[in-house]
């Protein structure tokens, strides 16, 4: 048996650059992928933290992500979650590749949500407000800009370093950008709805076209009134249903797009813990990925709110691709 085939971050990167991501996530729903029947992702308790598995089957390709998440490792100086994506052959279930599983994710995510964007933010957006500094944070900039004009990025996050570093990054892709922090966090708990912030950050929302929050908060980042009519939200941090980055209030006033309704009533937060307090229903969520790309959707008067907590046909779909640019 020949050695399975590893393709790495940076040939990741270099296969299927963001704005190709987009295209064949947008081509795969346009062929009749339906995100509601993409199996489920079981999580299982480790002493350590967790294993999430993420298989999913579409086409001519079959594939499964196995990723972890141990809290303690970046005091050890190791990454949050780490994993790795095995790519099948449809028909044989045949191994055919390996992939890095965390660029993999790094990769898809910001461009899933650069596809719902560019079929639901305005045309003209160009002032981007960012939640978070890590790497998800900076492909939400690469992602967005693919999509929509964006001029100015103001990076809000808690540490004063790293949102310093975020933002100078920014400016060497020739976008204005600047640092702002929201001081360590309260400890209220994940169900409240108040959230404060600094002046300049409220400031900052208030001004935005697009805000994308890329955090790992159990609670509302910012008060959902600052959030204007028009503006458009994505929030990608959390797949846990106690857990949200984005008030009521936001999600009440808001278009509400997810991923898929059967995984967003499952393991988002930004949507269930809304439902429970009786703010909105599940027939409040106006449409999923796959409806919205087909011009099911009609945004209303207030804000426009994007969900999601990822999913294996994401993953599935951008292996392959990397897999036949490869091959």
């Amino acid at each position: 048996m020949s050695a399975l085939p590893y393709i790495d971050g940076p040939v990741l990167e270099r296969l299927v650059p963001v704005g190709r991501a987009v295209a064949v996530l947008e081509q795969a729903l346009r062929d009749g992928l339906d995100p509601e029947l993409t199996p489920r992702r079981p999580a299982v308790d480790l002493p350590a933290g967790q294993l999430l598995l993420m298989p999913a089957a579409a086409g001519r390709y079959a594939g499964v992500k196995a990723v972890t998440v141990t809290p303690d490792n970046p005091g050890r100086g190791l990454p949050r979650i780490q994993g790795t994506y095995l790519l099948l052959d449809g028909p044989t279930l045949a191994p055919l590749a390996a992939l890095d599983g965390i660029a993999l994710t790094s990769l898809r995510t910001p461009a899933v949500s650069a596809l719902a964007v560019a079929h639901l933010a305005e045309p003209d957006a160009r002032r981007l407000v960012v939640f978070g500094s890590g790497p998800q944070a900076y492909g939400h900039v690469l992602a967005l800009r693919e999509v929509r004009p964006v001029e100015h990025v103001t990076v809000v996050g808690r540490d004063p370093a790293r949102a310093a570093a975020l933002a100078a990054r920014c400016r060497t892709l020739g976008l204005a950008a600047e640092p702002l922090t929201t001081g360590a966090p309260t400890a209220e708990a994940p169900t409240a709805e108040a959230a404060v912030v600094p002046g300049a950050v409220a400031d900052a929302i208030r001004a935005a076209d697009l805000v994308a929050c890329c955090t790992t908060a159990a609670q509302p980042l910012f008060p959902g009134k600052l959030a204007r009519d028009g503006v458009t939200v994505v929030a990608v941090g959390s797949h846990e249903p106690g857990v949200r980055e984005l008030d009521g209030d936001l999600v009440a006033r808001a278009t509400v797009v997810v991923e898929a309704r059967s995984a967003a009533l499952e393991e988002a937060g930004d949507v269930i813990i809304p439902i429970r307090h009786g703010t909105i229903t599940s027939g409040h969520l106006a449409g999923n990925l796959a409806e919205l790309i087909a011009g099911r959707v009609v945004a209303g008067p207030g804000p426009r709110v994007f969900k999601s907590t990822g999913m294996a046909w994401q993953d599935l779909v951008v292996a392959a691709a990397a897999y036949e640019a490869w091959k």
